[in-house]
C-alpha cells in the first residue's frame, strides 16, 4: 500500500490529530493516535478503533493512518493502535495490549470527546484477527478467562465490528502449500513460540471461527476476488456468524469480478470499488452507533 496515494484522498484541513499517546505508560512501548473531525465541537463522537495489519510479525499503525483520517474527516473518532509484534512479543501479548489500549481510551474519554459507550473495533489482515478476538474477549466471559484478559468494556459498549481480509480459522492456513504457506507458517513459529504452531493451545484459541457465538457483535466484513483469504477465512467466518443469527454485512464479489481485487483491497482509493466500500462502511457506522457521518461529498466522489 502506498501512503502518498491513500494520503491524497484525505480531505484538506477536515481532521485534528492526537499523536503519540502513551496507553502503555512507558517511553519505548507502542503508542496511539486519536484522529478527530475538526469541526466536531466537544460534543462525544462514537470511537472506530482500528487494529493495523502485517501478519502479527510488522506494520504498523502508520501504515493506515490516512484511511483513519478519512474515516474521522466524516464524523467519527478514529484510533489507531500500535502493539507490540513478534518475534520480540509473543501471543498473546499484541491483544493483552490492545485491551490496555481500549481501557485507555475509556479512562480518557473526556480528554479527546469520545464516547466510551459506542465504540466499534476494525482491523485489517491479521488486525482483523486481533479486532475479531478482543470482540470476543469483551463479549464471552468464558473466553476473556482463558484468554487471561478482564476485558476493559462491556458488551454494551461494542457497537460493532469491522473486518477486512482478515484471518479466523489457523488450522485451515496450516494446510496451505507453496510460497504463501510457508510465509504464513513462518509468521505464526514467530507469534507463538513455535515451530509447530499450529499444535499449540494458541493456534486454536486464535481460531474466531470455532469461538463466535451469538454475543458476538454486529459484523461488516469483506474480502476482496482476488485475495485467496476471502473464500477461505472471510466467507466461512460470515457464513457462521449469519449461522448463529448475528447482524452481518458481507461485501464479495465473484471470482471473475474485474478488476481483481486483491488483499487489503479496501486501502486502493483510486478502485471505484473500494470507494464504493468506504460509503457502505460509513453506512454500516452510522447503523451500528446510532451517528450521522458526514455524506461523501456527491456520487462523482465515488465514481471519479
Amino acid at each position: 500500500m502506498r501512503l502518498s496515494t491513500l494520503r491524497k484522498h484525505v480531505p484538506a484541513g477536515g481532521v485534528r490529530s492526537h499523536l503519540g499517546l502513551p496507553y502503555l505508560g512507558k517511553a519505548k512501548r507502542p503508542r496511539l493516535d486519536v484522529f478527530l473531525p475538526e469541526n466536531a465541537g466537544d460534543h462525544p463522537l462514537p470511537v472506530v478503533v482500528w487494529v493495523h495489519g502485517g501478519a502479527w510479525i510488522s506494520g504498523s499503525k502508520d501504515n493506515v493512518a490516512p484511511y483513519l483520517e478519512i474515516l474521522a474527516a466524516h464524523g467519527y473518532a478514529v484510533v489507531g493502535v500500535g502493539y507490540s509484534i513478534s518475534p520480540e512479543a509473543n501471543y498473546p501479548q499484541a491483544v493483552t495490549e490492545l485491551n490496555r489500549a481500549l481501557a485507555y481510551l475509556r479512562e480518557h474519554a473526556s480528554t479527546y470527546h469520545l464516547d466510551p459507550d459506542r465504540i466499534v473495533l476494525a482491523g485489517d489482515s491479521a488486525g482483523a484477527q486481533l479486532a475479531a478476538q478482543l470482540g470476543l474477549i469483551i463479549t464471552d466471559p468464558e473466553y476473556a478467562r482463558r484468554t487471561g484478559v478482564i476485558p476493559a468494556a462491556a458488551p454494551e459498549h461494542l457497537r460493532g465490528m469491522l473486518l477486512f481480509c482478515g484471518v479466523y480459522d489457523l488450522l485451515t492456513m496450516a494446510r496451505l502449500k507453496g510460497p504463501q504457506g510457508w510465509g504464513f507458517r513462518t509468521a505464526l513459529w514467530a507469534y507463538t513460540g513455535s515451530k509447530n504452531w499450529a499444535g499449540t493451545p494458541a493456534a486454536e484459541h486464535m481460531s474466531i471461527l470455532e469461538h463466535v457465538g451469538r454475543n458476538f457483535p454486529p459484523t461488516f466484513i469483506s474480502g476482496g476476488n482476488g485475495d485467496y483469504l476471502t473464500e477461505q477465512q472471510s466467507e466461512p467466518l460470515a457464513d457462521r456468524l449469519e449461522e448463529l443469527g448475528v447482524q452481518v454485512v458481507r461485501r464479495f464479489w465473484p471470482k471473475d469480478h474485474k478488476p481483481a481485487l486483491g488483499h487489503e483491497y479496501q486501502f486502493k482509493l483510486q478502485l471505484r470499488d473500494a470507494r464504493l466500500i468506504l460509503a457502505d462502511t460509513l453506512n454500516f457506522l452510522d447503523t451500528a452507533t446510532g451517528a450521522q457521518s458526514v455524506p461523501m461529498r456527491s456520487e462523482l466522489e465515488i465514481a471519479a
